[in-house]
Protein backbone atom coordinates (compact mmCIF):
# COMPACT_ATOMS: atom_id res chain seq x y z
CA UNK A 1 0.00 0.00 0.00
CA UNK A 2 1.45 3.42 -0.96
CA UNK A 3 2.36 6.00 1.65
CA UNK A 4 0.01 8.94 2.14
CA UNK A 5 0.18 11.64 -0.51
CA UNK A 6 2.50 14.54 0.21
CA UNK A 7 2.37 17.83 -1.66
CA UNK A 8 5.09 20.43 -1.92
CA UNK A 9 6.12 23.40 -4.01
CA UNK A 10 8.26 22.42 -6.96
CA UNK A 11 11.50 24.21 -7.86
CA UNK A 12 13.92 24.28 -10.77
CA UNK A 13 15.62 21.19 -9.31
CA UNK A 14 12.43 19.23 -10.05
CA UNK A 15 12.50 20.07 -13.77
CA UNK A 16 13.68 16.68 -15.13
CA UNK A 17 11.04 14.73 -13.19
CA UNK A 18 8.36 17.37 -13.83
CA UNK A 19 9.09 17.10 -17.56
CA UNK A 20 8.56 13.32 -17.49
CA UNK A 21 5.29 13.53 -15.53
CA UNK A 22 3.93 16.38 -17.65
CA UNK A 23 4.79 14.57 -20.89
CA UNK A 24 3.12 11.43 -19.58
CA UNK A 25 -0.03 13.41 -18.74
CA UNK A 26 -0.10 15.07 -22.16
CA UNK A 27 0.28 11.70 -23.88
CA UNK A 28 -2.18 9.85 -21.63
CA UNK A 29 -4.95 12.48 -21.74
CA UNK A 30 -4.31 14.62 -24.83
CA UNK A 31 -7.88 15.93 -24.88
CA UNK A 32 -7.52 17.35 -21.36
CA UNK A 33 -4.89 19.93 -22.32
CA UNK A 34 -4.39 22.68 -24.85
CA UNK A 35 -0.63 22.11 -24.97
CA UNK A 36 0.30 19.05 -26.99
CA UNK A 37 2.98 16.55 -25.98
CA UNK A 38 4.97 17.56 -29.06
CA UNK A 39 4.88 21.25 -28.11
CA UNK A 40 5.95 20.53 -24.56
CA UNK A 41 8.69 18.07 -25.57
CA UNK A 42 10.25 20.82 -27.71
CA UNK A 43 10.72 23.13 -24.69
CA UNK A 44 14.28 23.26 -23.40
CA UNK A 45 14.79 21.89 -19.90
CA UNK A 46 16.19 25.29 -18.83
CA UNK A 47 12.89 26.94 -19.77
CA UNK A 48 10.91 24.37 -17.79
CA UNK A 49 13.23 24.82 -14.80
CA UNK A 50 12.80 28.61 -14.91
CA UNK A 51 9.01 28.25 -14.93
CA UNK A 52 9.09 25.97 -11.90
CA UNK A 53 10.78 28.48 -9.60
CA UNK A 54 8.14 29.90 -7.23
CA UNK A 55 7.42 33.62 -7.64
CA UNK A 56 5.05 35.97 -5.84
CA UNK A 57 2.53 35.26 -8.65
CA UNK A 58 3.07 31.61 -9.58
CA UNK A 59 3.34 28.37 -7.60
CA UNK A 60 3.77 24.87 -9.02
CA UNK A 61 2.83 21.97 -6.77
CA UNK A 62 3.75 18.32 -6.99
CA UNK A 63 2.00 15.37 -5.38
CA UNK A 64 4.29 12.58 -4.26
CA UNK A 65 3.64 8.96 -3.32
CA UNK A 66 6.52 6.97 -1.86
CA UNK A 67 8.79 9.87 -2.86
CA UNK A 68 7.77 9.69 -6.52
CA UNK A 69 6.18 12.64 -8.33
CA UNK A 70 2.72 11.52 -9.50
CA UNK A 71 0.68 14.72 -9.87
CA UNK A 72 0.96 18.37 -10.86
CA UNK A 73 -0.95 21.62 -10.33
CA UNK A 74 -0.07 25.27 -11.00
CA UNK A 75 -1.73 28.36 -9.56
CA UNK A 76 -1.01 31.78 -11.02
CA UNK A 77 -2.19 35.17 -9.87
CA UNK A 78 -3.26 37.74 -12.42
CA UNK A 79 -0.87 40.69 -12.38
CA UNK A 80 -2.78 43.39 -14.26
CA UNK A 81 -4.23 45.91 -11.78
CA UNK A 82 -7.86 45.39 -12.76
CA UNK A 83 -7.51 41.60 -12.60
CA UNK A 84 -5.15 41.01 -9.67
CA UNK A 85 -8.05 39.91 -7.47
CA UNK A 86 -8.13 36.71 -9.54
CA UNK A 87 -5.94 33.63 -9.77
CA UNK A 88 -6.05 30.64 -12.11
CA UNK A 89 -5.45 26.90 -11.85
CA UNK A 90 -3.51 25.30 -14.72
CA UNK A 91 -2.03 21.98 -15.77
CA UNK A 92 -3.68 19.69 -13.24
CA UNK A 93 -2.81 16.05 -13.77
CA UNK A 94 -2.36 12.81 -11.85
CA UNK A 95 -0.67 9.79 -13.38
CA UNK A 96 -3.13 6.91 -13.95
CA UNK A 97 -1.65 4.51 -11.34
CA UNK A 98 -2.06 7.20 -8.65
CA UNK A 99 -5.62 8.19 -9.51
CA UNK A 100 -8.35 7.58 -6.95
CA UNK A 101 -5.88 7.80 -4.05
CA UNK A 102 -6.35 11.43 -3.03
CA UNK A 103 -3.61 13.04 -5.13
CA UNK A 104 -5.90 15.42 -7.00
CA UNK A 105 -7.64 16.33 -3.78
CA UNK A 106 -4.34 17.05 -2.00
CA UNK A 107 -3.05 19.11 -4.93
CA UNK A 108 -6.23 21.17 -5.12
CA UNK A 109 -6.25 21.78 -1.35
CA UNK A 110 -2.63 23.01 -1.55
CA UNK A 111 -3.38 25.24 -4.53
CA UNK A 112 -6.45 26.77 -2.89
CA UNK A 113 -4.59 27.35 0.38
CA UNK A 114 -1.71 29.02 -1.45
CA UNK A 115 -4.12 31.22 -3.39
CA UNK A 116 -5.81 32.28 -0.15
CA UNK A 117 -2.39 33.50 1.08
CA UNK A 118 -2.20 36.07 -1.73
CA UNK A 119 -3.54 39.38 -0.37
CA UNK A 120 -6.56 40.67 -2.24
CA UNK A 121 -7.29 37.51 -4.25
CA UNK A 122 -11.03 36.85 -4.07
CA UNK A 123 -11.58 34.21 -6.76
CA UNK A 124 -9.88 31.21 -8.29
CA UNK A 125 -10.66 30.22 -11.89
CA UNK A 126 -10.02 27.29 -14.20
CA UNK A 127 -10.93 25.98 -17.60
CA UNK A 128 -11.42 22.30 -18.34
CA UNK A 129 -12.37 20.26 -21.37
CA UNK A 130 -15.86 18.80 -21.44
CA UNK A 131 -14.40 15.27 -21.53
CA UNK A 132 -12.89 15.50 -18.03
CA UNK A 133 -15.80 14.29 -15.89
CA UNK A 134 -13.75 13.07 -12.90
CA UNK A 135 -11.85 16.37 -12.79
CA UNK A 136 -15.10 18.32 -12.82
CA UNK A 137 -16.41 16.27 -9.88
CA UNK A 138 -13.17 16.99 -7.99
CA UNK A 139 -13.43 20.73 -8.62
CA UNK A 140 -17.10 20.84 -7.65
CA UNK A 141 -16.36 18.95 -4.39
CA UNK A 142 -14.02 21.83 -3.54
CA UNK A 143 -16.69 24.44 -4.21
CA UNK A 144 -15.94 25.44 -7.80
CA UNK A 145 -19.05 26.36 -9.77
CA UNK A 146 -19.60 26.25 -13.50
CA UNK A 147 -20.17 29.75 -14.87
CA UNK A 148 -19.96 29.15 -18.60
CA UNK A 149 -19.10 26.85 -21.46
CA UNK A 150 -17.23 27.86 -24.58
CA UNK A 151 -18.34 25.73 -27.53
CA UNK A 152 -15.77 24.80 -30.18
CA UNK A 153 -12.97 25.94 -27.84
CA UNK A 154 -10.29 23.48 -28.94
CA UNK A 155 -9.71 21.50 -32.11
CA UNK A 156 -7.66 18.34 -32.24
CA UNK A 157 -5.42 17.22 -35.09
CA UNK A 158 -8.22 15.08 -36.52
CA UNK A 159 -10.60 18.03 -36.77
CA UNK A 160 -12.68 17.12 -33.73
CA UNK A 161 -13.76 19.95 -31.48
CA UNK A 162 -14.30 20.23 -27.76
CA UNK A 163 -16.11 22.63 -25.50
CA UNK A 164 -14.31 24.13 -22.53
CA UNK A 165 -16.08 24.54 -19.19
CA UNK A 166 -15.17 27.55 -17.07
CA UNK A 167 -15.41 27.21 -13.28
CA UNK A 168 -14.76 29.60 -10.42
CA UNK A 169 -14.34 29.38 -6.67
CA UNK A 170 -15.14 32.52 -4.70
CA UNK A 171 -12.68 32.81 -1.86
Amino acid sequence: MPEPVTVRLLTAADAPTYREVRLSALRTDPLAFITTAEEFAARPLAEIAARLEPTPEVANFGAFQDGVLVGLLTVARETRPRLNHRANVFGVSVLPPARGQGCGDALLRAGIAHTRSWPGVTSLHLGMMETQHAARRLYERHGFQLWGTQPDAVRDAGGGHLAEHHLALLL
